[in-house]
């Protein structure tokens, strides 16, 4: 895993820039602590920065490769899983290969097939291509946005990243913020409508998207789409298809020269990656596979269940080590540190975010990364077999809105006076209904089976999106890679196709899934509810979130006062967010998290001098 920069330019000759470029790479040193380089063209800079995980002296970047007269240099950051078929076809081609790693495979495979290399990879990516030749610049993300990709056209100059902060670097980005980026942090933050970068001058390549500049300027096309149709297989069919791809796709996404472990909750998406990944390091003769969970101080005192969080993990997980045998790391997380590190969390993602779950994550993984540099994660599962409330609850079910984000009237009330007419629900339902009208359908299909379907691609879309952007930066600024199985785009469009009556089989949430893994994992973990992504419920977190709100509220110079209503905000922190009762985002973050997020809101308007327009 690495990060991207690259700087182009087809008027002007940006040659003598290099400096620009060395700040730029200079902020991507997280993602890619290892090593950098730097290409130098007249109309174009490529850099990089590396954290080797395959082919440590081999796979250094920028690439360059020349065929005849022809050069092309790549900037890479991800991992391809089918290396060495996409290898033995090309050599098949005539090709040859100075290195065994996958960015040689995947930059030859651009020069062998253009645009229509992404027919032939299977992997987390986004990368770019400068075409010396063509003069033309080829960038692509991976089809679900397991890694990011920004970019800025201004003034001539197509300027593109891993991260905002070092678009934010470039003389010809400003970190302006209009009323549409306003509107859009308010009515779907931390969410982000796909291709957005909240900044005015930022968009953001979407998934499964490509982007040609040239001469004739930029072109976007959408490269893979998720395709309508019927289903043919009978249950034990589709379990035994589920469970057979599954485990080829984790096995698969343990390739590495690395040290590679897994994140262990107790809940059965983790826990079929650890047991996998643990028998083939044991078949392998490898060292024993380490796992991780995470957990707050004194959380078992101050735990209390509901819909959304039924149970804790530490029983759960104490289960799947004694199964396994796992040498098992629990990362136990101050309270105090929690509060903190909102301001880090808020950096690595160069917004506002999911408050402690985003906080968490980043503690999480910089103690992981002592350990080991690749993790796996169970990530997705939810979106894509129906593992949330909303795909079983009735109300949920027929909400008209997005189901993770019901409560947006709430939102408007802490706006200030002045911004009371922003119409943000309007927004909200825009980008809710404009979704809708992109799933595809079966014709003759059930009115509770249409539904569903539009359950599922809104997950895809929009939540499931957000929480790999989440996992993405908050360990890479930790330099951490972290891969998630679930989300392999074939399981995703077999799983799309499912009937919700097998998907959601005896009427439970991932059904299907639970059934798929009988006589793999103990019975316990397969049929343990649903739990999500553990928050702290100590009271110490309360009071520190609180205590930062009221001096933000109290200092006159907080930028946040412009925008929110300070007698209202005032009034939910009072109450320690008791008076705040329904979630702002997700599940979980309801009174202290929103205040959390309102926290991290002012940070980023601080930290990164936003200019509001």
């Amino acid at each position: 895993m690495c990060g991207i920069v690259g700087w182009s330019n087809l008027k002007n000759n940006i040659r003598d820039y290099s400096n620009i470029m060395d700040k730029m790479i200079n902020t991507l040193k997280l993602r890619g602590p290892d090593s950098g380089g730097l290409k130098v063209y007249d109309h174009t800079l490529i850099g990089h920065r590396r954290l080797s995980i395959v082919d440590p002296t081999g796979g250094l970047q920028p690439m360059t490769k020349k065929i005849g007269d022809r050069e092309y240099t790549i900037c890479y950051n991800g991992e391809l899983y089918n290396t060495e078929e996409v290898r033995a076809d090309l050599i098949a081609k005539g090709y040859t290969f100075d290195s065994y790693g996958d960015t040689e495979v995947l930059l030859t495979s651009y020069i062998e097939y253009g645009k229509n290399c992404v027919d032939y990879i299977n992997g987390i990516f986004a990368f770019g291509i400068w075409d010396e030749y063509n003069r033309e610049l080829f960038l692509c993300r991976d089809p679900l946005g397991i890694k990011p990709l920004f970019y800025s056209y201004k003034d001539g100059n197509l300027v593109f990243a891993s991260e905002m902060k070092t678009l934010l670097m470039h003389p010809s980005v400003d970190s302006v913020v209009d009323k549409d980026g306003l509107l859009e942090l308010m009515s779907l933050g931390p969410a982000r409508s796909l291709g957005s970068g909240i900044f005015r001058d930022i968009k953001e390549v979407p998934p499964a998207f490509y982007l040609i500049f040239n001469e004739k300027g930029i072109t976007l096309n959408e490269y893979w789409e998720l395709e309508v149709r019927e289903h043919e297989d009978d249950l034990d069919k589709t379990k035994k298809y589920v469970r057979e791809l599954l485990v080829e796709v984790i096995e698969n996404q343990l390739v590495s020269d690395v040290p590679v472990c897994a994140f262990l909750s107790g809940g059965l998406d983790s826990s079929i990656i650890s047991k996998v990944a643990f028998d083939k390091f044991k078949k392998n003769n490898m060292e024993t596979l380490n796992t991780f969970c995470i957990d707050y101080k004194d959380n078992d005192k101050y735990f209390k269940k509901d819909i959304f969080q039924p149970n804790s993990d530490s029983d759960y997980v104490g289960i799947m080590v004694d199964f396994l045998g796992s040498n098992h790391h629990n990362v136990v997380l101050d309270n105090v540190d929690l509060a903190h590190a909102l301001d880090d969390a808020t950096i690595a993602a160069d917004l506002p975010g999911m408050a402690d779950i985003d906080s968490s994550l980043y503690l999480f993984a910089k103690e992981v990364r002592k350990y080991a540099t690749v993790a796996l994660s169970g990530e997705c599962a939810d979106e894509v077999f129906g593992g949330y409330p909303w795909f079983t609850n009735e109300e949920m079910i027929n909400s008209n809105t997005f189901t993770w984000s019901r409560f947006i009237g709430e939102r408007k009330a802490i706006l200030s006076p002045d911004l009371k007419n922003l119409k943000i629900e309007e927004v909200a339902q825009t980008a809710y209904n404009d979704t809708l009208k992109e799933v595809p359908h079966l014709s003759g299909e059930s009115k509770l089976e249409h539904r569903m379907r539009e359950l599922f691609y809104l997950n895809l879309r929009w939540f499931m999106v957000n929480l790999l952007n989440r996992k993405d930066r908050m360990s890479m600024a930790n330099s951490l890679e972290v891969r998630v199985p679930f989300a392999d785009y074939r399981l995703v469009e077999y799983a799309f196709n499912i009937p919700s009556n097998i998907k959601l089989l005896e009427g439970r949430e991932k059904g299907l899934l639970r059934k798929s893994l009988e006589g793999i994992l103990p019975e316990s973990i397969i049929y343990r509810k649903k739990s999500p992504y553990p928050k702290t419920h100590n009271p110490i977190y309360t009071e520190m979130v609180c205590n930062k709100m009221t001096k933000i509220l109290n200092d006159k110079s907080s930028p946040i006062l412009d925008i929110i209503d300070k007698t209202r905000v005032k009034e939910i922190v009072d109450t320690q967010g008791s008076s705040y009762k329904t979630p702002w985002y997700g599940q979980l973050m309801t009174g202290p998290q929103m205040i959390a997020y309102l926290i991290q809101v002012n940070n980023w308007l601080k930290s990164y001098n936003v200019k509001l327009m």
